[in-house]
């Protein structure tokens, strides 16, 4: 272990060395058990590895008795998370697609079902936000913190819930979760929740794409219309009651660009998780709009 990089309300991240190279090395508080345990197995899903989802390396306790300490080593990113990076990194239309494609690839990758002998079961992470994605070195983004991903058993059509205490992070919990309408045992319902999170994670990330040599400094979504650390109540108030959505600066009318991620981030945060859409969509009108950027080039 060679220093701490991070702390969550699950325990500490550190970056550590094996064998030579750099890992990140996630130590779980004790009472967050059944978080590495979700988490270690979510990652040990056959096919799970993906280029967009965090690089899993082991899993280990280490305990003597009356102390244990719940290991979960992973490939290690300098950049840290997207919420890092976009706080310190001014973006331009084509970085700003790098991250948003690959950060629905992994998403993509996720909910996607692989039917096979060797099949990949349909995931939903439930707790997706710019903290838990993380910036690789090459711009590209990577899908972490599975502890409370649910998967769906389709040979049974059962929907396989964590037995976790922990819920997902308030200011980005979509209306169906804030005022509980929620169908539990209807695992597309848990897709298009993430769906809802992912909008918001879109809106992050175009704030800090420059256009006509402007750009926003970095906020997070309902910065401006709830405090720092808001309650349900205050969630549930401004996304249901409401219906407020994070705002657009005007600038974005003027850029092609700007204007059709705009456009996606809404239809990935309607408020009828029906007509939201899906990763696989956003997936291909990013990378239809990655095209056009090229030729432009």
């Amino acid at each position: 272990m060679v220093k701490q990089i991070g702390k969550g309300r699950y325990g500490e991240v550190w970056m550590g060395r094996w064998r030579g190279e750099k890992v990140a090395v996630k130590v779980f508080f004790t009472t967050e058990e059944a978080s590495w345990f979700r988490e270690t197995e979510i990652y040990q899903t056959v096919l799970m590895r993906h280029q967009n989802i965090l690089g899993f390396i082991a899993a280990d306790i280490k305990g003597t008795g009356s102390w244990t300490q719940l290991y979960l080593i992973t490939d290690y990113h300098e950049n840290g998370s997207l919420y890092d990076y976009l706080k310190s990194t001014t973006l331009d239309s084509q970085s700003m697609l790098r991250l948003a494609y690959s950060s629905v690839s992994g998403l993509c990758h996720l909910h996607t079902e692989i039917f096979g002998t060797q099949g990949k079961p349909a995931i939903a992470h439930r707790d997706l936000k710019s903290k838990n994605i993380l910036v690789k070195r090459n711009g590209t983004c990577c899908i972490a913190d599975l502890g409370l991903a649910v998967k769906f058993i389709s040979d049974t059509n059962e929907v396989d819930i964590p037995p976790n205490t922990r819920v997902g992070t308030k200011r980005y919990m979509p209306p169906e979760v804030l005022d509980e309408t929620l169908n539990r045992n209807h695992f597309q319902s848990y897709i298009m929740a993430d769906m809802y999170s992912f909008g918001l994670i879109l809106w992050e990330i175009a704030r800090r794409c420059v256009s006509g040599g402007i750009l926003e400094e970095y906020q997070l979504p309902y910065h401006d219309l709830v405090p720092t650390d808001p309650s349900y109540e205050d969630m549930r108030e401004v996304v249901c009651i409401k219906r407020l959505r994070p705002s657009f600066p005007n600038r974005w009318t003027s850029d092609e660009c700007l204007r059709q991620i705009g456009k996606l981030m809404t239809e990935c945060w309607a408020h009828n998780p029906a007509s939201r859409l899906t990763a696989l969509r956003v997936k291909k009108t990013l990378a239809k709009m990655s095209e056009s950027q090229d030729i432009k080039k």
